[in-house]
Parts: structure tokens; sequence; C-alpha cells
């Protein structure tokens, strides 16, 4: 259940190629809840209303398919593989395009190298598309318990991560101006962060050892890339771009932009700003 609340954040990666995030992100988010809340709860209730209380044990992974061949026959069954089959090829192309996108534009703000900063004459951030397709390959060779696991863990986090950020900056600059803003004020957005976090840190207790030294490597390893990356930046042996001051970084209550310096599109992602070597 914890997995299906996951990355729900990621959506903020996109910001820079949505126009006036002020008002689309929370109608989006709103309407998503509501989308996501009723696309579990009727076909539950369907489901369990229709079928005797005697088969509450065969409610296993992929059993919805079985509940609507006995309640519609073959092709209600059919339509339910179908649909699931797309709403996977739609849940994975969200989840590419978010990690790609803040590949991008972590690679535009120069902390990463500044190849994921390129995009195709499309627009699309073509290595970080890459570089997240060959991190969907690794995972591939882990169990689905495993993958659930890793990521929960993983995923609490960064979370935690983002809620110190978010509860420092509200301190720190609670005037900022913000493409989208919370409404409370420094106090209630800091108790508004205790139940998810302890949720979170619930959710982390409950993991297997072996996702704990996992986890553990995989945060190590991260540590030290960033020590890495930030010898590479003094060496000059890679290239990263120098992130140039633009109101987009306060975010634009109007317009088109890339949310990290500059207008969308255009393939002209990789040649923002001076550069480092």
């Amino acid at each position: 259940m914890f997995w299906n609340l996951n990355y729900w954040d990621k959506a903020s990666t996109l910001a820079g190629e949505v126009d006036e995030p002020r008002k689309t992100f929370p109608k989006a988010v709103f309407g998503a809840v509501g989308l996501v809340v009723g696309a579990y709860l009727i076909p539950l209730l369907a489901g369990t209303g229709a079928l005797p209380a005697e088969t509450a044990a065969e409610w296993t992974d992929g059993f919805f398919s079985e509940v609507g061949q006995r309640i519609g026959g073959p092709w209600l069954r059919v339509w339910i593989q179908a649909a699931a089959a797309m709403s996977n090829m739609g849940l994975f192309e969200a989840e590419m395009s978010s990690d790609s996108f803040q590949l991008l534009g972590m690679a535009e703000m120069g902390m990463i190298p500044a190849i994921f900063a390129r995009r195709s004459r499309h627009g699309t951030p073509t290595y970080s598309i890459l570089c997240s397709a060959a991190g969907v390959v690794v995972l591939s060779f882990m169990s689905f318990q495993e993958i659930i696991e890793f990521l929960n863990f993983l995923y609490g986090l960064g979370m935690l991560a983002v809620f110190a950020a978010f509860v420092k900056l509200r301190f720190k600059d609670p005037n900022l101006p913000r493409p989208y803003r919370i409404p409370l004020g420094s106090k209630g957005a800091a108790a508004m962060c205790v139940p998810p976090v302890a949720l979170i840190a619930t959710v982390m207790c409950l993991v297997t050892a072996r996702t704990f030294v996992v986890s553990g490597a995989v945060a190590a390893a991260g540590v030290a890339m960033y020590f890495g990356l930030e010898h590479l930046k003094t060496t000059g042996w890679v290239e990263f771009l120098t992130p140039v001051p633009s109101d987009s970084f306060h975010g634009s209550s109007s317009g088109t932009y890339s949310g990290r310096g500059g207008k969308r599109g255009g393939g002209g992602g990789s040649h923002r700003g001076a550069r480092l070597r």
C-alpha cells in the first residue's frame, strides 16, 4: 500500500514543462487522488459484493481478472487484463519521464555532467532517458518483493531529505516566491510533516536485513558519487554547465519554461549558460 503512494512528488520535476504550474499542479494532484481512490475502491466494492465470503482466501495478485470472468464472463476478464497492461505502460512512461527530467534539471543546474542536459530535436532528454532505462534493467533482475522493499526504503530516505529541506526553507526564507505554495505558516508546515515522517520511519523499520544492507550500500555510493562529481568539476575532465540565474528558478506563474534556465524545447538544453571544463 505504501508503494502505491510513492513518487507523487515526482510530478514537480516536470513543472518546467507545464504552463502555469501554480494553477495546474494543485488541480492535477487533487484530481489524481480522486481517480486513484475511485479506481481502487469501486472495483473492490463490486468484486467483494458480487462474490461469496468463502472466496476471501483467493484474493491474491492478479485475482481481479478472475473476478471479472466470474461476474461478466471471458470478455470482462480480457478487458481487465488489457486495462491493467495499459495502466502499467502509463505508469512506466510517467516514471521514466519524471526520472529523466530530474536528471535534466540536475545537469542544467551544474550538479551532474552536461551530457544529461542534451535534448533531442523533440525536446526530450536523450541521455537522461537512457540512464533511467539502464536503472530499470538492473532492477529487473530482482524479485517483485525485493523491488518493493528496496524502492520503499530508498524513497523513504529521499522523502526525509525533502521534508527536511522543505521545513528549512520555510523557516529560512518563508517569502521566497514558489511555483506553488502550501498555504500554511512555517510552524504549520513543520507540523504537517510529522505524520508522513512517522509513517516513513515505520515502513523503513519493517524491511528485511538484506534491504538495509543494499540500501545502505546504494546510499554510500551516492555520497561517494557526489564527491567524485565535485572532483571532476575541479579537474575539468567532464563538461558541466554553470546555472544561469533566471526567474524560472523562483517559479513563474505563467509562460512555458524549462524550470531550470531557458525556454522549453528546441533541443537547446546543453547550450545554456557558461561551462566549466
